[in-house]
């Protein structure tokens, strides 16, 4: 509890507790949970800490997975599976004051963002004009300089997703909308993995598909969240499998596809596509669980999903977009906290 407690120093003086185990109805564990929701009694019924909330009228803040809002209401909630395969819940009420520490956290992730990302880039600036051609470099220097400008790529690209992906789950991940084509998004995301996939040696296709309607979303970050489900899909490609893009338009709005033909993802994978954390810990990498995570969370503030499917013949990572956003479900950056 003492964890906890410290965690939600600066959102209110102590969290609100409940026990979930593994048979019987949930427990309470005092009563400031209560108080948070605005329940007389919890429900008899549920397995999640997303369960709780939705059944307390609370709708998850687009773009995080701890925030939740009901009525100008906020709280932070999340839950902790212990030993024995019970659940702990936690939540915490968020008021005037928790919301500007939340600004203040925002404002430090940018000093600590662009302190990185302006080192990385001086890097990876000197090391391209030295490979530039205008000074003679022995091979094994050649070499040495081409790993340091991978390197620096593959950390700049690393702490962008980082920061904004921290930056989402505070509820403030810039965006802006522009109704638009997605078609030229798909033929740029299939078109920058095009030299990785051949020298993997698996096909990268974007398929033929029906006229798609435009939609309201920040290019960027759709087209970041398309190129996240190539890049998974090619770290477990194996030589001769394929891997297709397409977009299907369906009533409500348009989904994307992204799909490997080849052996699919075991059940135990399937399940944890999109749950980073797990992942992380599982496969002792952190780079491909996190573009995953943000790319649901770049979906999610534009009101859509992600989802992953398989079949005998291989796997497809999908999101969806409404046609049109709701502005209430996603409102712009600067309106954030």
């Amino acid at each position: 509890m003492g964890q906890g407690e410290q965690e939600a120093g600066d959102t209110t003086k102590a969290p609100g507790l409940a026990l979930l185990p593994r048979q019987g109805p949930p427990r309470l564990l005092g009563s400031r949970l209560l108080e948070h929701l605005g329940l007389e009694a919890l429900p008899p019924f549920v397995e999640s800490v997303s369960d709780l909330l939705e059944a307390a009228g609370f709708h998850p803040r687009p773009g995080t997975d701890e925030l939740w809002e009901r009525h100008g209401t906020a709280v932070r909630a999340r839950e902790t599976l212990l030993e024995d395969g019970a659940r702990l819940l936690w939540t915490w009420a968020l008021g005037e004051e928790a919301e500007e520490a939340t600004r203040h956290r925002v404002r430090y992730l940018g000093l600590a963002s662009h302190d990185l990302r302006g080192a990385l880039a001086n890097i990876r600036s000197y090391a391209a004009m030295l490979l530039s051609g205008r000074i003679p470099l022995e091979p094994k220097a050649q070499r040495g300089l081409e790993t340091i400008l991978r390197n620096a790529d593959r950390a700049l690209s690393f702490s962008q997703d980082f920061f904004d992906s921290s930056r989402a789950e505070l509820g403030s991940l810039a965006f802006e909308r522009e109704r638009q084509p997605l078609e030229p998004l798909l033929a740029a995301a299939v078109e920058r993995f095009q030299v990785a996939a051949k020298a993997a040696s698996v096909g990268l296709l974007l398929d033929g598909h029906a006229p798609l309607p435009l939609v309201d979303m920040d290019a960027g970050r759709i087209q970041h969240a398309v190129e996240a489900f190539v890049q998974h899909h090619l770290l477990r490609a194996q030589p001769g499998e394929y891997i297709h893009v397409r977009g299907v338009p369906e009533a409500s709005g348009v989904r994307i596809e992204v799909r490997r033909e080849g052996q699919p993802l075991s059940e135990e994978d399937t399940a944890l596509v999109f749950r980073h954390q797990e992942r992380a810990f599982r496969e002792k990498k952190l780079e491909d669980p996190l573009r995953l995570h943000l790319a649901r969370q770049e979906v999610e503030v534009h009101g859509g999903s992600v989802g992953v499917e398989t079949d005998t013949g291989g796997t497809t990572l999908f999101l969806t977009l409404p046609m049109r956003a709701s502005q209430e479900l996603a409102p712009p950056a600067a309106a954030q906290p």
